[in-house]
């Protein structure tokens, strides 16, 4: 049973932060839309000076708001959220000073809404993600390890999502459902549209799978986004669009990137039930992402969900988000609308959690990720020939066999001489022998 009060003898953490939020948060911090806590999708345009509203259920120190109809969770569901939640940021803070160190080339770090959506969606739907990289939360709810985001960033031998050939954190695994990542901005949007209506023409998953796609503002800027929502819905498709409106894109504010009413206010003109939620509440995301997704499959048809939060993050380790942004702005958001803070009260409220499961916690985790990364760093990379393998299906394309003889011919000429190339062999299982030895003479 949730309880809907904060409970008199609330833990310390609880009251501490309390004192400290000295005003209830009836705004978010890149918009300027009210705040509700009524599920209400929408597919008309509002009334005149009218902004969408946004749908929430906990305010900032974890209690329910009036009227607020909270998802059937108990202890251990919230504690699986709660834990899913507390990974990202340990991962985060790990692989962005390994990308310091110059272990990894590239390291790309949201919480709530991640976290929240991946919930509200059955393990089977297909997710498509690309631009923002930071879903990586959707894999690991779905049964993807650590030690698989360690061999990916790494591109080590035991790497599943692209045998050390992608930029690291671009994750894909067709058991978990997780199209694969890259690096063009709103591609997937249209690709959504189009696996949605896939799945529609396929008996045994019409009526059953949706496709789940996630952008940012900055990608809803490209023209990829009106193609796909043109798509999606005439022809129509169960896509349910997921728009993470961060407030920044990478590093153009959302002012500056559009003059309209956010991401949702665009879904009505393509005839799309839409809904604004607030980003850092896991209960509401949860919550709408459930009903977005009964309603795509209900319909038939696209649905898109827009989540306000605030990235209190750089957009990735090549960008130092202070050249844009005040420090002190920053500092604020963090303090007092933390995504995993909120929720930490709100399970402290129904006395699901304590400071000894949260030092418990943060030290089983950080032991788990840091246990991976040393493992993952110790691995060889996969077998160089592996840079040829499975793009195409069928009979081997010509260029494909010039360009693994041209590697050849030059590891034969270089390899064994040239200190460079002798030593970059060496990180690879085989050191090059399945080039330079494939019969193993």
């Amino acid at each position: 049973m949730i309880r809907t009060e904060l409970s008199r003898s609330a833990p310390t953490f609880s009251r501490a932060f309390s004192q400290s939020f000295t005003r209830q948060r009836d705004l978010l911090p890149t918009t300027q839309s009210p705040i509700v806590s009524k599920l209400d999708f929408f597919n008309s345009v509002g009334g005149k000076d009218k902004q969408i509203p946004t749908y929430r259920l906990l305010d900032g120190v974890g209690k329910p708001l009036e009227g607020a109809k909270l998802p059937d969770i108990d202890k251990e569901y919230a504690q699986k959220l709660y834990k899913n939640m507390q990974l990202l940021p340990t991962l985060d803070n790990v692989l962005y000073n390994v990308q310091r160190q110059g272990k990894i080339s590239f390291y790309h770090g949201e919480e709530a809404t991640i976290i929240g959506s991946a919930a509200a969606l059955e393990k089977d739907d297909e997710v498509l993600e690309q631009g923002q990289y930071r879903e990586m939360g959707v894999l690991l709810w779905r049964g993807f390890t650590i030690d698989n985001v360690m061999a990916q960033v790494f591109g080590n031998e035991d790497d599943t999502s692209g045998k050390g050939r992608q930029m690291p954190v671009h994750f894909g695994s067709p058991e978990h459902h997780f199209h694969t990542i890259s690096s063009p901005l709103a591609t997937q949007i249209p690709q959504a549209a189009g696996v949605a209506y896939a799945l529609r023409r396929t008996p045994s998953r019409r009526s059953q799978n949706i496709a789940a796609c996630y952008f940012g503002e900055g990608a809803a800027s490209e023209g990829d986004f009106h193609a796909g929502f043109m798509l999606a819905s005439t022809i129509p498709s169960p896509v349910l669009y997921i728009a993470r409106n961060n407030g920044f894109a990478i590093s153009t504010p959302s002012t500056e990137q559009y003059n309209g009413d956010g991401i949702a206010s665009r879904g009505p003109g393509y005839g799309i039930d839409t809904l604004r939620v607030d980003g850092n509440d896991v209960l509401a995301v949860l919550s709408a992402v459930k009903e977005g997704r009964r309603r795509c499959l209900e319909q038939g048809r696209a649905v898109l969900i827009e989540a306000m939060s605030y990235r209190v993050g750089h957009h990735s380790t090549s960008d130092d988000s202070f050249a844009y942004r005040a420090r002190s702005e920053v500092e604020d958001k963090k303090r007092i609308d933390n995504p995993i803070t909120r929720f930490r009260l709100f399970m402290e409220s129904q006395g699901w959690w304590s400071a000894d499961a949260e030092t418990e916690l943060k030290a089983r985790l950080k032991a788990d990720v840091m246990k991976a990364f040393k493992r993952a760093e110790s691995l060889k990379r996969p077998q160089l020939g592996e840079l040829f393998t499975d793009v195409y299906g069928g009979q081997e394309p010509w260029n494909i066999k010039e360009q693994r003889q041209e590697l050849t011919g030059l590891l034969k000429k270089y390899g064994e001489i040239w200190e460079p190339w002798r030593k970059e062999l060496g990180k690879f299982r085989n050191k090059g022998q399945d080039l330079l030895n494939p019969q193993g003479k």
